[in-house]
């Protein structure tokens, strides 16, 4: 039986080691790529280099955080290359607007401006305590969170930031999704909470969505629950 191809997104500052695990317990069943989005400043450029690098013609396509609101780009620009799609702790809407947005614009240059004074291990430590569940802070695995993020660039965390302040609204996507999705968030997820997949499993086209809650886990939901996660996109690759 000829095995599934699988793409998998990460999110802002992440790298194939959020997808380590499922790449490894999938293995059997599906071939995986990973991209990198280096330096590029939008979603639409992510999303377009997915699309020119990813060695299959057809794919499954998973996103976890920023990297689900690429995969959704992804789907609006080519949906024929797309069989099914899985988003993970992500969202969907644009940025908000008048104060809303001012808030998220200055926390994210706040930890900018950590990051070129003070590095990037020292931003994560500020940050990351906020992607996991409090119970994972301070552990290994928070360690392997700092270490991915410390492997990222100031210039890479500010092209980021400008993709995400400038995101596109993803719900006529949602709407005209023809693909299988599903939806995974941790259940302690404060990021991008699960009220979040909620709404956006609504406005799938009825019979193409479910959502599943993982229990005890907050953003990092591929490293958190590794076999959750990938117990579910197992199912998801099978259907």
């Amino acid at each position: 039986m000829s095995k599934e191809k699988l793409v998998l997104l990460p999110g802002l500052l992440c790298d194939e080691a959020v997808w380590a695990d499922q790449r490894e317990a999938l293995a059997l069943r599906a071939d995986t790529f990973v991209p990198d989005y280096n330096d590029l400043d939008s979603i639409a450029g992510m999303a377009k280099k997915v699309l020119e690098t990813a060695p299959y013609p057809e794919f499954s396509l998973a996103g976890h955080s920023m990297g689900g609101r690429v995969a959704l780009e992804v789907v609006r620009q080519a949906p024929q290359r797309v069989k099914r799609l899985a988003l993970l702790d992500t969202g969907y809407e644009a940025i908000a607007k008048g104060e809303a947005a001012e808030a998220e614009r200055d926390k994210r240059m706040k930890l900018l401006a950590v990051a070129k004074e003070q590095g990037m291990r020292a931003m994560g430590g500020l940050w990351a305590p906020g992607m996991v569940h409090p119970d994972q802070v301070g552990t290994p695995l928070y360690e392997a969170v700092l270490d991915m993020i410390e492997r990222r660039t100031p210039g890479q965390f500010e092209a980021q930031i400008k993709a995400l302040l400038v995101r596109p609204d993803a719900t006529p996507v949602l709407r005209a999704l023809a693909c299988p999705t599903v939806f995974i968030c941790g259940r302690q997820d404060s990021w991008s909470p699960l009220p979040r997949h909620e709404a956006m499993l609504a406005l799938v086209p009825p019979g193409l969505g479910s959502l599943h809650a993982i229990e005890d886990c907050g953003h990092m939901s591929t490293m958190e629950k590794p076999q959750a996660v990938s117990d579910i996109l197992a199912r998801w690759l099978a259907a």
